[in-house]
């Protein structure tokens, strides 16, 4: 996309601009993956100032040869999420949290959902089978891991990692053909 191009261009000669603007237009489609995994907005804003961090930090290591912009920032939200919700920090905070912060913003929620929904990712998931769909709803939506996703299905991680692989694959065949 020619957007991205000009951000990543920007961002690489360290346009402080390009950031917040990357930022005006990405945060909440990304802010919505991080407060879904870790189901907390205070987590969910430092997850994604991390991963903003991250990506400016490491620019230079985006190859477009590779994938889309959006997608190498969304792995990169993802993870801080993943990590965020990992981390020995947020294990003790979610024990001491109380239960009104943990309600659920549905009008929040809705803003960034449409937002990945604009960008065609759930109407891809359709040209799945139903347990490939299952499988990367988890891994990708929700923020569960391989492991999580084998112990949940009882199904061996190595089948999970096959099937997200072929996935990914028939997804990027798809994608190609349009």
């Amino acid at each position: 996309m020619m957007i991205d191009t000009h951000f990543v261009s920007r961002l690489k000669k360290k346009d402080k601009l390009a950031l917040s603007q990357l930022y005006d237009q990405y945060g909440a489609a990304l802010y919505g993956q991080a407060y879904r995994i870790l189901g907390s907005e205070q987590s969910a804003q430092e997850a994604i100032q991390d991963a903003f961090l991250k990506i400016w930090n490491n620019i230079d290591s985006y190859d477009e040869s590779k994938g889309k912009f959006f997608t190498w920032m969304y792995r990169i939200a993802r993870n801080e999420a993943i990590d965020k919700k990992r981390s020995k920090e947020n294990r003790i905070t979610e024990k001491t949290v109380q239960l009104d912060f943990n309600v659920y913003d549905t009008e929040a929620d809705q803003s960034t959902v449409s937002n990945v929904e604009d960008i065609g990712v759930k109407d891809l998931l359709g040209l799945l089978d139903h347990d490939s769909r299952n499988i990367m709803d988890l891994v990708y939506f929700k923020g569960y891991t391989h492991t999580d996703v084998a112990k949940l299905n009882d199904i061996p991680l190595g089948t999970v990692k096959t099937k997200v692989r072929r996935a990914i694959l028939k997804l990027r065949a798809s994608l190609i053909k349009e």
